[in-house]
């Protein structure tokens, strides 16, 4: 069993797009949302953007399941209100739920949350929780670290009033959060893909590891995406760190609840990434169809062919393959175990990935 816990929807067809234009035209220059409903897309539209491309992939790689959220530099925070962009989630999550609803054997959906720069995530991100997790079986969400598009202009992770009740709210419900940024509207961070993607995920892990967020969140659960950042490159560096701030070690302050994932597009990154972070707290991801698309001349593989990396990697063997394939997954989104393509699934016996409900060590 494979499962891919980073998929976006990117294949969406134009009007999708078009109506986020229409919205962030309309806030510009009125400073209100837009007052016109999403354009219609039908069943033949959505499939015509998967099947060729997410699920060709998906079955030439040999991976069974997907978690499927709207696309990530699409969540567009920065670009408008949180009225407008109230709407824009809930169009993209009904979307990406219809998609999985189309594919219920080899997708699974998470949300995307209306958050809005400036604005602390409250009773809009929470109905919308809500309506996905409790009425339309999502089993995750992407958080935003940077809702202003990379002038980092709210709170850090670990501000206790802006972020704690969006935290009591996914222990409510059960479900990690992929901490995931958008788009960058600083200049110094484009393509945001290359920059700001890799700058968010370095500085959540920072932000957590420099507070009591875990402590106060104990089964609290974040997936930090494109392996990391630059954490597992620089592990040494954040060991020395938080010895020298008189902080607990690595694996007592953060390990417990954080995750990598392997959205990694080259053989030594994949390694490093096996060698350095514990295999408890990788998971298998391929950002497939994402953000680098092409083949590597040097290889003649596909750039996002993350399988293909773990498969050849020496810093791994049998037994943490299969947790990075799938079983850590089943411990860091609990609800996937109810999926039918589960079904006979185990959770790994060593080293599995601590969940208040299934016997694990706190």
């Amino acid at each position: 069993m494979i499962i891919d816990v980073h998929g976006h929807f990117t294949t969406t067809p134009p009007q999708v797009a078009g109506f986020r234009k229409r919205q962030v035209e309309t806030f510009a220059r009125t400073g209100l949302a837009l007052d016109e409903p999403p354009p219609r897309v039908t069943d033949e539209e959505i499939r015509a953007g998967i099947e060729p491309n997410q699920l060709r992939k998906m079955n030439e790689r040999g991976v069974d399941l997907t978690i499927f959220s709207p696309r990530a530099i699409g969540m567009d925070h920065h670009n408008a209100d949180e009225a407008s962009n109230a709407v824009w989630a809930r169009y993209c999550n009904d979307l990406v739920a219809r998609a999985c609803g189309l594919y219920p054997d080899r997708f699974v959906p998470a949300c995307q949350l209306p958050q809005a720069a400036g604005v602390p995530p409250r009773d809009r991100v929470f109905e919308e929780l809500d309506r996905c997790v409790g009425e339309r079986g999502f089993v995750a969400a992407n958080l935003n670290p940077d809702p202003s598009g990379g002038h980092w202009s709210d709170p850090p992770l670990w501000d206790r009033q802006w972020w704690y009740p969006l935290y009591e709210k996914l222990v409510a419900l059960d479900i990690p959060a992929m901490i995931h940024v958008s788009g960058s509207c600083n200049p110094n961070f484009n393509p945001a893909v290359a920059s700001h993607y890799l700058n968010g995920d370095t500085a959540a892990f920072v932000q957590c590891m420099t507070s009591d967020l875990f402590k106060d969140f104990p089964t609290l659960r974040f997936v930090i995406p494109h392996g990391g950042g630059a954490v597992p490159y620089h592990w040494g560096r954040y060991r020395g760190i938080a010895q020298d701030m008189g902080l607990p070690p690595l694996e007592e302050s953060v390990l417990k609840n954080l995750y990598f994932d392997t959205c990694v597009y080259h053989q030594p990154g994949i390694d490093l990434l096996l060698e350095v972070v514990p295999a408890a707290n990788i998971l298998f991801a391929s950002e497939t169809v994402g953000a680098v698309q092409g083949v590597d001349p040097q290889t003649g593989q596909a750039f996002d062919d993350t399988r293909r990396y773990i498969d050849a990697s020496r810093s791994g063997n049998a037994t943490s393959r299969e947790q990075i394939f799938s079983g850590n997954a089943l411990g860091v989104y609990p609800r996937l175990r109810s999926h039918p393509a589960c079904a006979g699934c185990e959770l790994p016996s060593v080293g599995r990935p601590h969940h208040p409900l299934d016997g694990a060590a706190s």
